[in-house]
């Protein structure tokens, strides 16, 4: 492994254990519907922008450390963060090429995905009924990926991450 190549994945890894923290972490408990999923934002831009290196497995796999994270259904968060790398890595080149707009609502799409599946998973082991607030962090999170993408994008710019 050369030296870019273990700069990238600790660079990755570093974003992804920051995500876990904002996932969890409660600065305002009130606001705790709008957190958005964070992991996921990060997934999708590492996917977007280095689409050769983090993969699918990847994903895989710290879905599966999101699930023991949050205490949700093992496998959920892993089914859910690769079919959404996927999708991105399948479509990294049009992504890259779109405006911020355009992206946002790629996110948007996965974003709701996502929480559809949940949303599922749940009705299978428990009678669910849908409040509005258990879309709000679609909303949040399609509204946060301008800022994770300049964020992000300046981490690599800055790493020389290629």
């Amino acid at each position: 492994m050369s030296r870019l190549d273990f700069a990238a994945t600790v660079y990755f890894f570093a974003t992804i254990g920051g995500a876990m923290v904002l996932r969890v972490m409660s600065l305002f408990p009130s606001m705790d519907v709008f957190n958005p999923d964070w992991i996921v934002l990060v997934l999708i831009y590492w996917s977007i922008a280095l689409p050769e290196r983090f993969g699918v497995f990847s994903a895989w796999s710290i879905g599966l450390l999101t699930d023991v994270l949050t205490g949700r259904l093992l496998g959920q968060y892993a089914l859910i963060y690769a079919l959404i790398c996927y999708f991105s890595i399948n479509e990294h080149r049009r992504l890259r090429q779109f405006p911020m707009v355009q992206q946002c609502v790629f996110v948007f799409l996965c974003l709701f995905a996502s929480q559809s599946i949940i949303f599922g998973t749940e009705s299978m082991q428990a009678g669910n009924r849908l409040p509005l607030a258990f879309w709000y962090p679609v909303l949040s999170g399609t509204l946060v990926w301008p800022l994770v993408f300049v964020v992000l994008r300046y981490i690599r710019v800055m790493a020389r991450i290629v």
